[in-house]
């Protein structure tokens, strides 16, 4: 069975500094699938090639049996690909239901709008309290599920999370990933970049570690969590 996403030595690079080298990997339908590293190792580039915010220098990116390698942006979420960026970056003077709104721009439907919006609500039933409230005067954790919803109002295929616990209170952390598993749970793929290893590599059903624009490592989860260099240098053991 062909992966829903592959990603064929992809070479990114921002003018002449190169940030990824020659990377493959792949995402296969209803799984998680963490890309781990520390900042600065290519992860967020990786991701922004995929969706076509960043044309890759080399390689290719294949999503549902099609190449989609340095389409725009717009059409690869058309494709059925959303990302949720680092920092959340929703619009902050717009609602909620604003944002939301705008999240289904791609894909609008009139008869299946509410429907979509009863499905994100039942995920985080706080921002249907919050529809009317400016997305900056949300709180950061009520921001992060406003920036997930925003993805998932796209109907995609692959929602791919850039650090979706950054800047989070622990608590926040745990109610983010709790609602992560419970897409998982409804068969949605899922591609993570997250720098809390211990939450990625409970979740995900395969990883792989970006050191250095470079694949270094890859695998299933437990092979992760008993890898001797994992332990010591990431999960401080």
């Amino acid at each position: 069975m062909e992966p829903l996403l592959s990603v064929d030595h992809l070479v990114a690079s921002y003018g002449a500094i190169r940030a990824v080298h020659g990377i493959s990997l792949e995402v296969r339908e209803g799984e998680l699938v963490a890309l781990l590293g520390v900042n600065g190792a290519g992860k967020s580039t990786t991701l922004k090639s995929i969706c076509g915010v960043l044309r890759p220098v080399q390689g290719t990116v294949t999503f549902a049996g099609e190449e989609i390698t340095n389409r725009p942006p717009e059409a690869i979420l058309k494709k059925g690909i959303a990302l949720v960026p680092e920092g959340r970056e929703i619009f902050g003077s717009l609602t909620v239901a604003e944002n939301l709104r705008l999240g289904a721009f791609a894909v609008y439907e009139r008869n299946r709008y509410r429907e979509d919006l009863k499905e994100v609500f039942a995920l985080f039933p706080i921002l249907e309290e919050r529809l009317g409230q400016a997305g900056g005067l949300l709180s950061g954790g009520e921001q992060q599920m406003l920036a997930i919803a925003r993805g998932l109002m796209s109907r995609p295929k692959l929602l791919m999370l850039d650090e979706p616990s950054l800047g989070l209170a622990p608590i926040l952390v745990e109610a983010v990933f709790a609602t992560v598993e419970k897409i998982i749970a409804q068969g949605l793929s899922i591609l993570l970049v997250e720098q809390n290893i211990f939450y990625a590599i409970d979740l995900a059903r395969r990883c792989y570690l970006l050191e250095n624009g470079k694949i270094n490592l890859e695998g299933p989860r437990v092979e992760f969590m008993e890898n001797p260099r994992i332990k010591e240098a990431y999960l401080g053991m």
